[in-house]
């Protein structure tokens, strides 16, 4: 199967210079028919009377050979025909390169993202868009830092999705003190990037609040990424005017409406100063535009380099071809030789 699979890739790779000389190959039908019906209109030298008793005679392999020069003379037209038209061997190669992205995701974890205003509450509906965008980042390293009162890694940079997926999962509200440091969780992402070789690095920043922790100031985390050449894209989550939140009471969890604030102006300026953008998302079909829009905006470059030879193979069916014609002249005229 190897050997045949071989000859097929071989044949799938011939091209033709000339392939208008294929039309010659309607003529060997021609041919072939009008041998046989010359054959079919001979007058025989004598006559029989009675033909029985020649078919009983077994023919011997020197006649069961001798239609045989007929095929070789036809194979013969054909090859050279198809010499004619320029056989030649496609030998391509190519060269890709493909330049990855280090993408770091600071995610929001202090306790408004728990406000329902998506389903089933902003941190999951968060986790899941996120989730969906890692598995389309084939050549790139993630790596994941969340924040609130404080920041901290929960995943440096890998390419090991079920890795990354099982720790996305893991996050929740409550691990660490409670409070919006966005210059914080911006700083600790930038950090994650100190060492990368990669040639684009990016920032996905999502929060549903005002800055009102941490030691680092927004601006001054942002100036930090544009001087390492990280490209941060800000997106603030939640609705427009009020939100329900809930709220844990001796008679059990009750909702309460809170008014939506999100620092959108130190956002917009984070995004500036690093080349990048601000988003807000006030559902999660929103949200998923967004990811999607980044997506297509940090897609990993592709170099390719092709080179294209072609090898003449005309003289190799010519020769086949003159190949078949000697030989048949060498049977028509020894072997298969008519007596006269």
């Amino acid at each position: 199967m190897e050997i045949i699979r071989s000859i097929l890739y071989t044949l799938s790779q011939i091209t033709f210079a000339n392939p208008e000389y294929f039309l010659f190959l309607l003529l060997v039908p021609l041919f072939v028919y009008f041998r046989f019906f010359r054959k079919t209109k001979k007058q025989v030298a004598f006559n029989y009377p009675d033909v029985q008793e020649l078919t009983k005679i077994k023919k011997s392999f020197k006649i069961r050979l001798i239609p045989s020069l007929d095929i070789l003379r036809y194979l013969a037209i054909v090859f050279i025909i198809i010499s004619l038209a320029r056989p030649q061997t496609k030998l391509s190669r190519s060269e890709t390169a493909i330049e990855g992205i280090d993408i770091v995701i600071a995610l929001d974890i202090s306790s408004s993202m728990l406000a329902e205003d998506f389903k089933p509450n902003r941190l999951e509906a968060s986790k899941d868009v996120a989730t969906q965008f890692i598995d389309g980042r084939n050549n790139d390293r993630v790596g994941l830092v969340v924040f609130s009162g404080e920041s901290f890694t929960q995943c440096p940079l890998t390419t090991d999705k079920v890795v990354l997926k099982n720790l996305f999962s893991g996050i929740k509200c409550g691990m660490i003190e409670d409070g919006t440091a966005i210059g914080s969780g911006l700083a600790t992402a930038v950090s994650r990037l100190r060492n990368s070789s990669a040639k684009s690095k990016v920032i996905i920043l999502l929060t549903d609040g005002v800055n009102n922790r941490g030691v680092i100031a927004p601006s001054t985390a942002a100036e930090i990424a544009r001087s390492m050449g990280v490209r941060v894209y800000t997106i603030g989550v939640g609705t427009y005017g009020m939100a329900p939140y809930p709220f844990q009471t001796p008679f059990g969890i009750q909702y309460q409406n809170v008014e939506v604030e999100i620092d959108e102006g130190i956002l917009k300026e984070i995004s500036k100063m690093t080349g990048g953008t601000y988003y807000r998302a006030n559902n999660k079909n929103k949200l998923k535009e967004i990811y999607s829009e980044i997506d297509k905006l940090e897609k990993s470059k592709i170099e390719v380099t092709e080179f294209h030879r072609k090898k003449e193979l005309f003289l190799t069916f010519l020769l086949i071809g003159f190949l078949f014609l000697v030989i048949e002249v060498i049977l028509k005229y020894t072997y298969l030789k008519k007596l006269p």
